[in-house]
């Protein structure tokens, strides 16, 4: 049973792996926000190490990345007799958290009611520069965007109009859904065709690497595109049929507990 399971996991490992170039804080980054998100957990070194070794990072890009979160204030480490413990700090936690949401959501609500700001040409910086920025407006040309629900207060020197059908042109969802986007989607969709058949005695280790993989691969996709409705999708976005096998998978793949993940002694 245990050499079944480790070919399938190495074949999910091959399947998975990132097809585009893989930065190691990004993956570290990915795997806390999906295990240990909350206060008082922490990852021991050598865990870190077991968990995402077999994606082919070896320890010194580990110790390089950790490095460069903790100047970028995202982890804190500290030694616990002979282990090194790694954790979020609070500022890691709630960039984490302010993500998960959109992550973790398995059947998005779309926006029924839109309108559109337009901005009057050669105004410089004005409030529909600032509602793009604090709110989550698409831009749709230098001088307009597309927002969700009711028209917003404070928007006087704006021309707003509430819309109740949409037509999006192919530029408008190109600029959305770009190619590069669009071929991730697809290609995340493809490769997880390919795990079926879940073994059922996985390791805890084994269970992480593969949630990381598959978290990081999906929270590189699902945060760059807006939920829209059906009309503003290109022809070929696999959207929706890749957030199912997404969460699929992660089904059968439940989120370990960092008990069962221990640390073997640091030298």
């Amino acid at each position: 049973m245990t050499g079944i399971n480790d070919t399938w996991f190495d074949n999910s490992i091959a399947a998975l792996g990132d097809p585009q170039n893989q930065r190691v804080w990004s993956v570290i980054v990915s795997l806390f926000g999906d295990m240990a998100q909350a206060t008082g957990d922490r990852i021991g070194g050598s865990t870190l190490t077991r968990i995402i070794g077999p994606i082919g990072i070896k320890p010194e890009a580990i110790r390089v990345a950790l490095h460069r979160l903790r100047k970028d204030g995202w982890i804190e480490s500290a030694r616990i007799g002979r282990t090194s413990v790694h954790f979020l700090t609070d500022f890691g936690r709630e960039q984490s958290a302010a993500v998960t949401p959109r992550i973790y959501c398995r059947t998005p609500e779309i926006p029924t009611d839109w309108h559109v700001l337009i901005d009057e040409e050669g105004a410089g910086h004005s409030t529909l520069d600032e509602m793009l920025l604090a709110h989550s407006y698409i831009s749709i040309g230098r001088h307009s965007a597309l927002g969700a629900g009711p028209i917003p207060a404070n928007c006087e020197d704006l021309l707003s109009l509430r819309v109740s059908a949409i037509n999006a042109p192919d530029w408008l969802k190109t600029r959305i859904f770009p190619r590069d986007l669009v071929q991730s989607c697809q290609s995340l969709t493809r490769d997880l065709e390919h795990l079926s058949d879940v073994p059922k005695h996985l390791s805890p280790f084994q269970i992480a690497t593969l949630r990381t993989l598959v978290v990081h691969r999906w929270r590189r996709v699902v945060l760059r595109y807006p939920d829209l409705p059906d009309g503003f999708h290109p022809q070929d976005w696999p959207g929706i049929a890749c957030r199912t096998r997404v969460f699929d998978l992660l089904d059968h793949l439940p989120r370990p507990n960092l008990a069962a993940l221990t640390d073997d002694p640091e030298p």
